[in-house]
């Protein structure tokens, strides 16, 4: 079934999900500052035309609790490492926002008083109306759970209408284009069919959960100056993922 009658330039509220990956810039590893502060100015440009944003950064630029997990460490110690690097990670988003002259508030789930306020719904959507940028951070504050899951979740709770997946390609393939010219882009994906392929847009947790919702997914390149901004403008490439 495809559904039409919501175009992501229609979108009011949303939820922008990136890897940790994506602020490393062409570095192997941390936070590469320009590339941080081009984010930073792709997200102002959305919030310029008055949409209300949540964000969700991965922490695998840093630590990944799957690796760490793989080399012997025990899982849920390894997750919780993961979960820390994610709040570096918007804590550094939130300097590159705020340098924008953008209100943003980082919200931890585990309790770091200090340096994040803690996960309260209320709050974070109140943060929301008042056209602050919310960026949760440290997952769903439980291990075994990815932050697409955590963005899932939020995205969720925070009543937003779609979920930005910012990636490296324009969409999703049928296999990597990168590897295979012949690689088919899918202009719109049920979340069946994600999971049924393999397609790689989200854990299946993550994609089980918008699905019970019905909670669009948008996949779009996050490398492409001005991509996030052009789609709710109505236009750019990208695939949505949906019932």
């Amino acid at each position: 079934m495809t559904d039409d009658t919501k175009k992501p330039g229609k979108y009011g509220r949303v939820m922008l999900k990136i890897s940790g990956e994506a602020l490393m810039g062409d570095q192997g590893y941390g936070l590469h500052p320009p590339t941080v502060a081009r984010i930073a100015h792709e997200v102002r440009s959305v919030h310029d035309m008055g949409v209300e944003i949540c964000m969700v950064i991965g922490g695998g630029n840093i630590f990944r609790g799957l690796q760490g997990s793989a080399q012997g460490m025990d899982r849920a110690t390894a997750d919780y490492m993961g979960m820390l690097a994610t709040v570096m990670n918007a804590l550094g988003m939130q300097a590159a926002l705020e340098a924008e002259g953008i209100h943003t508030r980082v919200i931890s789930a585990i309790r770091m008083d200090e340096v994040a306020e803690p996960y309260i719904r209320r709050r974070a959507v109140r943060h929301l109306e008042k056209k602050r940028v919310c960026i949760f951070a440290a997952g769903t504050g439980n291990p075994y759970f990815t932050t697409d899951t955590a963005a899932t979740l939020r995205a969720n709770e925070m009543n937003c209408e779609a979920i930005f997946k910012g990636t490296k390609v324009d969409g999703v393939y049928d296999k990597d284009p990168k590897k295979f010219p012949d690689a088919k882009r899918y202009e719109n994906v049920t979340y069946d069919e994600v999971l049924q392929k393999h397609l790689g847009v989200m854990d299946a947790s993550a994609i089980a959960l918008a699905r019970d919702n019905d909670l669009p997914i948008i996949v779009f390149s996050l490398d492409e100056p001005g991509g996030f901004r052009g789609i709710l403008a109505g236009e750019g490439t990208y695939t949505r993922v949906h019932g």
